[in-house]
Parts: structure tokens; sequence; C-alpha cells
């Protein structure tokens, strides 16, 4: 691991979990009996059935394949101060990466090749990271009830099709909110706001064949300059545009990384855990 990067031992999910993701996660929390009906009902299944169809179309990553990809991922858990999950790399056109965790077990990442064909290792590393504040975060349920809701939103009937779409909306606004936090979690491993940036900046306009000439520091100011955009048919376009979306627009997620970079929060929390290495090493010694 690069001696520079600060190991947060100790770290707990709400150091740096985004308000909003708060917020969200209690409004899906009052929902009576949601979180066990995912957990008892859909989590055994869910967990079977995404293992076998990994373990039979992807790779799983180990010492003995892909190490580098391995490290990056052992050295991202030590960081967050997090158990390592499987991991596995799978043959798809579009890039992407995704999390399973419901009931403790076997909880695994998967990412797909064109997304590691089109970042450095140092911005893969975030991704993992990302993917590990979702299990930092205890974010599966949810998770995974708002992949199934996707899923099945053409196989129910008109008055089934009404309720799970409301319920699909509460989960997409969720989801959205829980991606600033695991930014954050991706930000406390790579300690590098620019490698974030970087990140978003590629999956919202990237290739291996444009990568090289993508400027950090313009897409920042591409991110600053939709903030200002705070009138009230901007702000209607921007509800608009990111209702029914998974992610929010990797400019808003530019934009938040690049504030909570910049706060008293964030550099405390490296600081604290800073000294307390230090404080270990002069004991050890």
């Amino acid at each position: 691991m690069a001696t520079s990067k600060i190991p947060l031992i100790g770290l707990q999910s709400a150091q740096f979990r985004h308000p909003l993701d708060l917020e969200a996660t209690q409004t899906l929390q009052r929902l009576p009996g949601l979180d066990w009906l995912i957990r008892s009902l859909l989590g055994s299944m869910a967990e079977q059935v995404f293992y076998l169809e990994n373990i039979g179309s992807s790779v799983l990553v180990s010492k003995r394949q892909l190490p580098d990809l391995h490290q990056l991922l052992q050295d991202a858990c030590h960081i967050l101060d997090i158990e390592p999950p499987q991991l596995y790399v799978r043959q798809h056109p579009t890039p992407n990466a995704y999390t399973l965790a419901m009931r403790g077990k076997q909880p695994f990442i998967v990412v797909h090749t064109s997304l590691l064909e089109l970042l450095e290792p140092a911005e893969i590393q975030a991704v993992l990271a990302h993917e590990l504040g979702h299990l930092k975060c205890e974010h599966g349920v949810y998770l995974t009830l708002a992949n199934l809701l996707v899923l099945a939103a053409g196989q129910l009937s008109p008055l089934g099709g009404v309720i799970a779409q409301n319920l699909q909306m509460q989960l997409m606004a969720w989801v959205r909110c829980a991606e600033f936090t695991c930014d954050r979690a991706g930000l406390l491993v790579t300690q590098n706001a620019n490698v974030m940036a970087s990140v978003l900046m590629k999956l919202a306009g990237g290739s291996p064949t444009l990568a090289p000439q993508l400027n950090v520091e313009a897409f920042i100011d591409q991110a600053r300059a939709y903030d200002r955009m705070d009138h009230e048919l901007a702000n209607l376009l921007k509800a608009v545009r990111t209702a029914e979306l998974t992610h929010p627009l990797p400019v808003l997620r530019a934009r938040e990384i690049d504030r909570w970079a910049d706060s008293p929060t964030y550099q405390a929390l490296l600081q604290t855990h800073a000294g307390a290495e230090k404080q270990l090493a002069w004991k050890d010694w």
C-alpha cells in the first residue's frame, strides 16, 4: 500500500454518510416490514441466484487471478477498515460496477471489463472503494429491492404496478442519495479529489481513446457551472432529469465530492486518523 495514504482504522459509516443518504434511509425504514421482507423472503434466493451467475459467468479475482486488481481491493479494504468481499470481473460493453450483500454471507462486487479498460489503476481503486462504501453502510438490502423492482416493472398487474412504481420512486431517490455517500468512501480511499473527479468525468464522456485528452480541472469547472444554474426553470429541469435515474448526474457527483473534499469534516477525519497512526507507530517503536 502507498505509505502516503492514511488507514482509517475504526472508521464508522456515520462519519462519512451524506446527509441526504441519512434522510432517505430513515424514510425507507419507516415503511413497515420492508427490511424484514427483503432479508427474510428475498435475501437467500437473491444471494444464491447472483452467486451462481457470477461463479459461472465471471472471473473471480484472487492472489492467483488478476493479482494487481486483487491488491487494489485489499488496500482499499484496509483503509476503510472492512473485510474484503469477493470480487468478480465480468465481460460487458457497458462500464459499470455493482455490489450485493443481503444477509452477511458472501458479499461481492462485480466490475465490467469495459470499466477496467477505461480507468487507470488509482481510478479503478476509487470505484472499488465506492462499492465498498455500500457494504460499509449496509446498503445491500434496499439496493437489491430496487434492482428487483426495476426488473419486475413490466410483469405486474395495473394495481401492483402502481404500488411498485411508488415504492420504486422512493427507492430510486434513496439510491441516488446513497451514491453520494459511496463517492465519499471513494475519496477516503484515494485521498485525492481529482482521482474521483476523473472517474466521474470518464463515466460522463470518456473512452480509452479520448481519455488522454480529458481535463479534470475543466470538468470540475463544468460541475460548478451546473451548480450555479439556480433559477426556477433550471431547478425544475434538473428534478425532471434525475427523477428516473439510479445514479445522480456525474456533474452533480463531482460537485458534491469537490465540496466535501474542502470541508472541515473531511479534513478532520483524515487528520484524526493520521494522528492516531503516528501515536501507534511511536508506541510500537
